[in-house]
C-alpha cells in the first residue's frame, strides 16, 4: 500500500477531516487484530459460522432469524467499548456521544482488506426514503476514514442534522435524535472470522433536552426487536458505576430469555466502585452469578478511561490484565474476567449455539422457500404487455375450460377434484362445488323428493274415518310447507264445493270435465315457488363454483376483472333465460292439463279397484259365519261359511244413492291420477329444460380459449394487466426465492 492507506487493525494516522470526532484509537500490530480475533474460532467453528455468514450474505436477515451476537445495555453502560475490544476494531466514539442507531459489524474472510459501509432503511421509511437510503454505499481501505463515512451515514439517516439560516426549518423537520435505520459495516480481510456483532442504542431512563418520550420508545423498540430473536446471543452490559438494580436492560433480557439460556452478562467499569465498598461487593456477587442468574454466567471487562482514550487496544489489554491481578476483583475465576477470556467464552458459546440452530435454520429456510414459491405461482406469469396478457389469458381460459368441463361432465380424475374432499358432501363445501355434476344430480333427486313430499296443497288419505291422519313421517321440511292432511270425508267436501261452482249442463251424477283443471290448479299452487327457489339455488351454487375456480386459478386482481367483465354478465343472462323457460312451463301449467300417458288411466282404475276391494272385503266379512263343533274327545272343529246372497246384498247396499257423492269420488280419482302424472312431468321438465339447458350445460364455454382469441391486445391488457402492487410483490418474491435458493444450496453443500 502507498500513501496513508492502512490495513484494518493497524493504527491509522489522525486526519483533520473529522475534528468533532476523536480519532480512532490506534490498534495494535497485525498480531493483535488477527490472532485475537481468530481466537473466537477454531477451524471447525469457522466452517460452521461460515455457513451462517454466507446465508446472511444472501440477504435473508429479515426472512429467517440468523445467529448473531448483540451488545445491549442502558445508555453509557460501555457497550461500544466492549464491542470494540471484542472485535479489535477501533470504532469512532467520544466521551459524551451515545449510540444513535444500530450498527451491524460483520467480519468477513477475504484475500484483501476492505471496508464497506451501507445503511439499511428502517421499516418506518417511505418508499422514496428507502430508495435514497439504499443508494448510500461507501468502500474504504483505511480505518482513518471510518469517522468521516459514519458522519455521512448519519446525515443520510437524518440524525443530528445541523442547518444554516436558510435551510434551518427544513433540516429541523428532518432531524432526529435516533433512527431505526441500521448502519452496516462489513470488514473484509485475511484471518477475519465469519462473525456478525450488533451494537444498538442504549436504553434511556428519562427524558432530557436531547431525548424525548418518542426517542425512549424508539430505542426500547430497537432493543426488543434484536433481543427477542431466538437465535440472538445477548451480551447484556451493565455498568458498575451505578446500582445494577436500576439498569433496565436486565429486566428486558429476562423477559425474552427467562432461563438465561442465551444471555451472557457483562460488567463494565469495575474500577469505578471504591475498593471494599458495598457497591463493589454487590457487583462481585453478581459476577459470581449469585444474584441474577444466567445459565451462560457473567463476565467482567475493564473499559478505557477518558484519559486512556488514545491508548492502543494492546495497551488497553495490558492495563486490564494488571487491574484484575491487583484489585479486589482478583477473587473471580480467571475465565470470567478480561477481554481475552471473553473472546474465548464467546468462541464456545457462539459455536455451540449456531451448531444447535443450523438444522432448525435450514428447515425454516426451506419452509420460507415453499411459501414464497406458492405466492409467486398464485401471481401467475408476468403480464407487462398486451401480448403477455393475452398469452396469460389463453392459458387461464384453457385451464378454466378443462376443469369446468370435467366438473360438468362428471370426470373427476384431475388433482383439482381431490383436494380437501368433504366426506359428507355438504353443499357448503368448496370440494362439493368442484364436483358440479354430482352436486346437481344429488340436488335434482332432493328436488324431486321435496316435490313429492310437499308439492301438493292437500295430503289426501282415502279412508272413511272422519279424523284426519297425520302427515307422512318422511317429511322433514319447514312446518309452513307441510301439506294440509285431508281424510276422505274432508276431501269429498272440498271436491263437492268445486263441483257446485263448476256445474254446467252435464247430467247429475256426472261432473264438468273442466272441474279437474280447477282442482289440479289448487292442488299444485306451490309448484311455481318451489321450482323458482330451486332454480335460484342451482344458479347460486354454480356461481360459487365458478368464482372459487377463478380464485384457485389466478390472482385476485385478474379474478375480479374477468368475473365482473365477462363471467358475471354471462351468468346473469343464463339465469334470466332459465327463469324465462320456467315461466313458460308455469304458463303451460296454468292451462287445463293435457295427458297422453296411459299411467293416468291405470291410476284411475287402481283407485276404483281399491275402493271396490275395500267394499267387497267388508261385504264378505259381514256375510261370514263360523260354527264350532266337538266331534269327540278333545278335538274341536271350526266351520266357516259365507252367505253369498247376504254378501251380494250388503255390497249392493254400499252403492251411494247420492249422485254428487259418486261424482265427487270419480273427480277425486281423476285429480289424484292427473296430479301424479303431471308432477313427474313437471319435475323432469324443470331439471332438463331449465336447470340442465340454461344453468349447468355450457358453463365451460363462458370463458374459453375461443373467447380469449377474439380479444384485442388492449382488451386483453384491460383484463389481465398486472397492477403496480403485484409487480412489486413479484419482484420481491423473485428476489426472495433467489436468496432462499442460494441459501438452500449453501446448506446442501455444507450439511
Amino acid at each position: 500500500m502507498t500513501g496513508d492507506t492502512v490495513v484494518p487493525g493497524v493504527s491509522p494516522p489522525k486526519t483533520p477531516e473529522t475534528p468533532s470526532t476523536p480519532a480512532p484509537a490506534p490498534a495494535a500490530a497485525d498480531g493483535l487484530t488477527n490472532t485475537s480475533l481468530e481466537e473466537l474460532q477454531t477451524e471447525e467453528q469457522r466452517r460452521v459460522l461460515d455457513t451462517v455468514a454466507r446465508v446472511r450474505k444472501c440477504g435473508l436477515e429479515g426472512t429467517v432469524s440468523l445467529p448473531q451476537i448483540v451488545v445491549v445495555g442502558d445508555q453509557s453502560a460501555g457497550k461500544s467499548s466492549v464491542l470494540e475490544a471484542v472485535t479489535g476494531i477501533p470504532l469512532p466514539r467520544s466521551d459524551n456521544l451515545c449510540t444513535r442507531y444500530a450498527s451491524e459489524i460483520s467480519l468477513r474472510l477475504a484475500s484483501t482488506d476492505s471496508i464497506t459501509i451501507k445503511v439499511i432503511p428502517g421499516p418506518d421509511r417511505t418508499a422514496t426514503e428507502q430508495v435514497d437510503i439504499k443508494a448510500f454505499e461507501e468502500s474504504i481501505t483505511n480505518f482513518a476514514e471510518l469517522p468521516r463515512i459514519m458522519d455521512m451515514a448519519m446525515k443520510v439517516m437524518g440524525i443530528g442534522m445541523e442547518a444554516d439560516a436558510t435551510t434551518k426549518s427544513e433540516a429541523s423537520a428532518k432531524s432526529r435524535a435516533f433512527s431505526r435505520d441500521v448502519l452496516s459495516i462489513e470488514i473484509f480481510g485475511p484471518g477475519r472470522p465469519q462473525l456478525t456483532l450488533v451494537d444498538i442504542p442504549g436504553l434511556i431512563g428519562a427524558e432530557t433536552k436531547a431525548t424525548t418520550k418518542s426517542d425512549i420508545a424508539l430505542v426500547a423498540g430497537i432493543t426488543k426487536h434484536y433481543i427477542e430473536q431466538p437465535r440472538t446471543i445477548c451480551l447484556a452490559v451493565v455498568s458498575a458505576a451505578t446500582d445494577y438494580a436500576n439498569q433496565t436492560i436486565l429486566e428486558r433480557v429476562r423477559e425474552v430469555d427467562p432461563e438465561g439460556e442465551r444471555t451472557l452478562g457483562v460488567i463494565t467499569k469495575p474500577d469505578i466502585p471504591p475498593a471494599g465498598s458495598g457497591l463493589q461487593k454487590s457487583y462481585i456477587e453478581l459476577a459470581r452469578n449469585e444474584d441474577i442468574f444466567f445459565k451462560l454466567g457473567w463476565h467482567v471487562v475493564k473499559n478505557r478511561k477518558f484519559k486512556e482514550r488514545d491508548v492502543s487496544l494492546e495497551e488497553r489489554n495490558l492495563l486490564e490484565t494488571s487491574f484484575f491481578l491487583t484489585s479486589n476483583w482478583k477473587c473471580l475465576p480467571a475465565e470470567t474476567v478480561g477481554i481475552e477470556a471473553l473472546r474465548r467464552r464467546l468462541s464456545i458459546l457462539l459455536f455451540e449455539h449456531v451448531k444447535k440452530e443450523l438444522p432448525k435454520l435450514r428447515e425454516e429456510l426451506e419452509l420460507a422457500l415453499i411459501r414464497s414459491r406458492d405466492q409467486l405461482v398464485q401471481l401467475g406469469p408476468s403480464r407487462s404487455t398486451g401480448g403477455d396478457c393475452k398469452a396469460y389469458l389463453t392459458q387461464l381460459s384453457l385451464d378454466y375450460h378443462e376443469i369446468c368441463k370435467a366438473a360438468v361432465d362428471g370426470h373427476y380424475e384431475a388433482e383439482y377434484f381431490h383436494t380437501d374432499v368433504d366426506p359428507n358432501f355438504s353443499i357448503d363445501s368448496p370440494s362439493t362445488l368442484r364436483r358440479t355434476r354430482a352436486m346437481v344430480q344429488k340436488l335434482n333427486l332432493d328436488f324431486a323428493k321435496r316435490f313429492e313430499d310437499v308439492g301438493h296443497k292437500y295430503q289426501i288419505v282415502m279412508t272413511d274415518q272422519s279424523a284426519a291422519p297425520a302427515a307422512p313421517a318422511r317429511y322433514s321440511g319447514h312446518p309452513e310447507d307441510v301439506p294440509e292432511v285431508l281424510g276422505k270425508p274432508d276431501a269429498l267436501k272440498w271436491v263437492r264445493k268445486a263441483l257446485v261452482r263448476n256445474r254446467g249442463k252435464e247430467l247429475v251424477g256426472n261432473f264438468n270435465p273442466l272441474l279437474i283443471g280447477e282442482l289440479f290448479w289448487e292442488q299444485s299452487e306451490k309448484w311455481e315457488n318451489l321450482a323458482g327457489a330451486y332454480v335460484d339455488q342451482i344458479a347460486g351454487l354454480c356461481r360459487r363454483f365458478l368464482r372459487n375456480l377463478l380464485e384457485d386459478l389466478c390472482s385476485d386482481d385478474v379474478q375480479r376483472r374477468v368475473w365482473s367483465l365477462k363471467i358475471q354478465d354471462a351468468l346473469k343472462l343464463r339465469e334470466q333465460a332459465a327463469k324465462k323457460e320456467l315461466s313458460l312451463l308455469i304458463e303451460d301449467h296454468r292451462n287445463y292439463p293435457i295427458n297422453y300417458n296411459h299411467y293416468y288411466t291405470e291410476t284411475i282404475s287402481k283407485c276404483r279397484q281399491e275402493r271396490q276391494k275395500e267394499a267387497l272385503k267388508a261385504s264378505i266379512t259381514s256375510a261370514t259365519s263360523t260354527q264350532t263343533t266337538y266331534p269327540g274327545g278333545n278335538a274341536t272343529q271350526y266351520t266357516t261359511k259365507v252367505d253369498v246372497d247376504k254378501a251380494v246384498a250388503h255390497y249392493s247396499e254400499n252403492v251411494d244413492p247420492n249422485m254428487d257423492n259418486f261424482s265427487c269420488e270419480e273427480a277425486l280419482d281423476c285429480l289424484i291420477a292427473i296430479y301424479k302424472v303431471s308432477q313427474k312431468t313437471f319435475v323432469a321438465n324443470v331439471t332438463m329444460q331449465v336447470i340442465e339447458r340454461h344453468i349447468v350445460r355450457g358453463l365451460d364455454k363462458i370463458f374459453s380459449p375461443i373467447f380469449v382469441n377474439g380479444l384485442t391486445s388492449e382488451q386483453a391488457e384491460a383484463l389481465a394487466s398486472e397492477p403496480p402492487a403485484s409487480k412489486r410483490k413479484r419482484v420481491y418474491l423473485e428476489d426472495q426465492i433467489r436468496k432462499l435458493e442460494e441459501g438452500q444450496e449453501i446448506f446442501k453443500n455444507v450439511l
